[in-house]
């Protein structure tokens, strides 16, 4: 570890040494990155050096036992020193566990009603409500971009953001297939229905991240549809973006104009885009990476939610937790918070 740990404190003074370089001051992005990047790994260099210490002085007092006077000493010096590095080292562990670059991030939600008509439709409203309510409790803000609703009930597909501190890094694992088992309240007979809704999370990016180039775009204006507001079904405000190069299609009706709606289908083509860019820099990688959607089918579930029994287990971890305290936002935060841990573990074991 010792020999790691040496090369990452000569990276960080190659780092400061970047910080002040002239050329670099001028660039004012590059600078940015680059003092974040010294930030972040502050707290790692100091433990290092901390360690490497340790280790020098616990070496320093091996040498000491050959001295009669100072054995007593050294020994009481080798057993402090030898008590303090595990602690050390499993600090260092999980300073070591690499980070996701997209944490920090806001998020751009998709919410889609999948297999099971409109109890799936519902099940998106019960989603999106969920969300939001957790949202709410975590100080984050929620703002609507796209809304489809359903006549049932619920949501054909919604996309919001979200705005708050590091709210990527709780929702990223919000991605996937989500089924619900339950009566619905379309069910006059009292069965129960299976349906699922499909959920994406998107980290935001902004314009200095992706970079478009206006020439690769298709942009088309067309009246909204659905219910609702002054400028629905009157004016021409509704904004479909098409992405030649890709052939990524966005578009925004819920917004109060036309350049409103623009904007809110940039910004969804951005994250887009960029969740593209960081899926082809993982393959490249070797890493592995789970689609976030698949094709809405029963069978490819992150996550049940068991009306009847009062039960939502997370596939992933085999966890459970309550029907009604995840669906009403309070106990997500605890399967969430689970989720994070087997992420953490499994990073650690990759790391070491």
């Amino acid at each position: 570890m010792r020999e790691k740990l040496e090369k990452i404190i000569e990276a960080y003074k190659e780092l400061e040494a970047k910080l002040g370089d002239p050329a670099v001051v001028a660039n004012q992005h590059e600078y940015n990155k680059l003092a974040k990047d010294y930030s972040d790994q502050g707290p790692l260099v100091a433990k290092s050096r901390e360690y490497i210490q340790c280790l020098d002085d616990l070496a320093a007092a091996k040498e000491m036992l050959t001295d009669p006077d100072m054995k007593e000493f050294a020994q009481e010096e080798i057993s402090s020193l030898e008590a303090k590095l595990p602690q050390l080292e499993e600090d260092i562990k999980f300073m070591l566990i690499p980070t996701d670059p997209a944490d920090e991030k806001d998020i751009i939600v998709e919410i889609r009603a999948a297999a099971g008509g409109d109890e799936a439709a519902i099940f998106a409203g019960d989603l999106y409500n969920m969300y939001t309510r957790f949202a709410s409790s975590n100080g984050w803000k929620c703002e609507t971009l796209d809304v489809h609703p359903s006549e049932a009930g619920g949501y054909k597909e919604i996309q919001f953001k979200v705005l708050g501190d590091k709210v990527y890094s709780v929702m990223k694992f919000e991605s996937g297939v989500h089924r619900v088992q339950r009566v619905p309240k379309t069910e006059s007979q009292g069965r129960i229905h299976t349906s699922t809704a499909t959920v994406a999370v998107l980290p935001e990016a902004d314009e200095v991240e992706i970079d478009i180039n206006p020439n690769d775009l298709r942009i088309d204006v067309y009246r909204a549809g659905g219910p609702g507001g002054q400028c629905v079904n009157t004016t021409d405000s509704a904004v479909r973006i098409t992405h030649l190069p890709t052939g990524l299609v966005v578009q925004s009706q819920d917004q109060k104009s036309q350049l409103q709606n623009k904007i809110a289908a940039m910004s969804v083509l951005r994250a887009r885009l960029y969740e593209k860019m960081l899926a082809e820099q993982q393959a490249a990688e070797g890493a592995e990476r789970l689609a976030q959607i698949g094709t809405g089918d029963r069978a490819e579930k992150i996550r049940t939610y068991n009306g009847p029994q009062d039960r939502v287990t997370d596939h992933r971890i085999g966890f459970n937790s309550t029907y009604n305290s995840v669906l009403l936002g309070d106990g997500l935060g605890e399967v969430i918070t689970a989720l994070q841990a087997a992420d953490r573990a499994r990073k650690l074991e990759q790391a070491v």
